[in-house]
């Protein structure tokens, strides 16, 4: 294929994966922000009033950094998961295998899909969250950048487990039962400073940990985590995850029979 013909496939790969939840914007823009909605009044609001201030900021600040990447996670992940296994399960991934499109540009394609829609729940919770707080700016690149960056990293995750996944029942476990308590534990609500030693040095395990905090220094300028650490962790993460997610479909695991 020439760069041309790759291009023009990447692209409609691309706006495939943004209408198909474009297109259905109330059930997958609305909802998340819905939920968050509630998570503002219930912890900032009602509970928050009762914890006071958290790291210098009140408590409302402090969260709404945690509860914009939390739902930026978690759409990420989702649409790619969904949408991967739905063409697994109808077989349309096995044409894109055996036609002369590079593997790396499906993987992107269904990246940049899942990044689209990380960012389109991620901005609309924040314009949300200006009804109930008003956020100071300390570094809108390292914002920008940490968002792309987690978004990627949880859209390829979504791949790697839509590849094996054998049943769509198989697609709600990841999130179910490691991607909500890796996301609670990661900080979103309290900084780790307030936990025993112990406890500290166990949170460093959770990868989401240094994207919270990394996404809200962008916000507040503080961090439980260095910044610089923080990036090496998500970059790390994505470049891992972007090799097995290829090896996965050269090799053709779950895909070909």
């Amino acid at each position: 294929m020439t760069l041309a013909e790759q291009y023009i496939a990447f692209k409609t790969i691309v706006i495939k994966e943004v209408l198909r939840f474009s297109r259905i914007w109330v059930q997958t823009i609305i909802p998340p922000v819905i939920t968050m909605s509630l998570y503002f009044v219930i912890f900032g609001n009602l509970i928050g009033s009762q914890i006071g201030d958290m790291g210098g900021f009140r408590y409302m600040d402090y969260i709404v950094p945690g509860l914009i990447m939390m739902s930026v996670i978690t759409n990420s992940y989702a649409n790619v998961v969904s949408s991967f296994y739905g063409c697994k399960f109808h077989h349309h991934i096995e044409e894109m295998l055996v036609s002369p499109l590079p593997n790396y540009h499906i993987v992107l394609g269904f990246v940049s899909g899942g990044i689209a829609r990380g960012l389109a729940v991620g901005a609309t919770v924040t314009v949300v969250s200006m009804l109930f707080t008003r956020l100071p700016l300390h570094s809108l690149p390292v914002i920008v950048s940490t968002v792309v960056l987690t978004s990627a990293l949880f859209s390829l995750a979504g791949l790697i487990n839509a590849v094996f996944a054998k049943s769509f029942d198989d697609i709600s476990i990841v999130p179910t039962f490691v991607l909500t308590p890796l996301t609670y534990l990661g900080g979103v609500f309290y900084t780790i400073q307030m936990l025993p030693d112990f406890w500290q040095q166990v949170s460093h395990i959770n990868p989401i940990l240094y994207m919270v905090n990394a996404f809200r220094y962008g916000f507040l300028g503080i961090s439980d985590i260095n910044i610089s650490l923080s990036y090496v962790i998500i970059i790390g993460f994505v470049l891992m995850l972007y090799g097995y997610a290829l090896y996965l479909l050269r090799i053709g695991h779950g895909i070909r029979r």
